[in-house]
């Protein structure tokens, strides 16, 4: 048991500070400081004379493990998909066979679904530099490796079957793919919009939370209805991606995807509900009035 004199006024960030200058093997973004053994890990903002404790307060330390910044994760899950689809679509050697190196395929559907996708993940990738504001820093390296399995290990399964010589265009032909396009098109439009009130949400550098509204942009209108729409235009964008290339890696990704972020979408509508007591009553998680 480490003893330390501070300030009431001190933060939890500060403490954690200190403690680093006398254990350097755990930085701040590892530590996880709680007021009981199995409770909540306290915030960085937290101040310690507001705290429920005494003139002594007792903290127990959890080690995190080895963290990486959000920003790198997010750079390296969505850079993998976008390269990786490509060598499947400009079939690379090794893939499909010596005759097939390089060339090129006579569908229309298997270009238009390679501008889709790239277009997804370079997106994905300007929003992580640009638009994204995290309010932790840092996640457990160890994910790292999952996620990348997952986005790397399906952007090449959808890529090999739609981009293989073999593949046959939608059974409806251009009208699918039509309706299909548009699909994916508007929800693309919707999730940046979301994603761009929900960064004028929260002012450079703060962590300030606060109940997401629509704005003037017909795109945010779905806040009206559900607490996480970024999340709701992001399947459908899937969804109309699947359409498009009839491709069953797809719509198996579309459904792993939902699944997530539909655990996701129900744990920040719960924090919602109990931050705000005014939040909207009629918001569902994900799918309006079902989800």
């Amino acid at each position: 048991m480490k003893h330390y004199e501070v300030e009431p006024q001190a933060t939890i960030a500060e403490i954690k500070t200190l403690f680093t200058k006398t254990h350097p093997q755990w930085y701040p973004a590892r530590q996880s400081l709680r007021l009981d053994p199995k409770g909540k890990s306290l915030k960085d903002e937290d101040v310690l004379q507001k705290l429920p404790v005494g003139t002594t307060a007792t903290l127990f330390f959890r080690d995190l493990g080895a963290q990486i910044s959000w920003v790198t994760v997010f750079l390296t899950e969505y850079a993998g998909p976008l390269f990786i689809y490509l060598l499947f679509y400009f079939r690379v050697p090794f893939i499909y066979g010596h005759k097939y190196d390089f060339t090129s395929s006579r569908h229309t559907v298997v270009h238009l679904a390679c501008l889709c996708h790239s277009f997804h993940y370079v997106k994905r990738l300007l929003e992580t530099l640009f638009v994204h504001r995290f309010s932790h820093g840092t996640m457990p390296l160890r994910n790292i490796f999952k996620n990348c399995t997952y986005y790397w290990g399906f952007a090449a399964w959808m890529a090999y079957y739609i981009n293989h010589p073999l593949y046959t265009p939608p059974t409806y032909g251009s009208q699918q793919v039509k309706l299909a396009l548009t699909i994916f098109v508007i929800c693309q439009l919707g999730n940046f919009s979301i994603h761009m009130a929900l960064r004028d949400l929260r002012p450079a550098g703060s962590k300030t939370r606060k109940i997401p509204y629509p704005t003037k942009n017909p795109f945010t209108w779905l806040f009206l209805l559900v607490s996480c729409p970024n999340y709701t235009y992001e399947v459908g964008s899937w969804i109309g991606f699947a359409i498009m290339t009839q491709c069953v890696p797809v719509a198996l990704f579309s459904l792993v995807g939902f699944t997530q972020m539909t655990i996701w979408a129900k744990g920040k509508h719960r924090s919602y509900l109990r931050e705000f007591r005014d939040y909207p009553p009629l918001r569902m998680p994900i799918i309006p009035f079902l989800l």
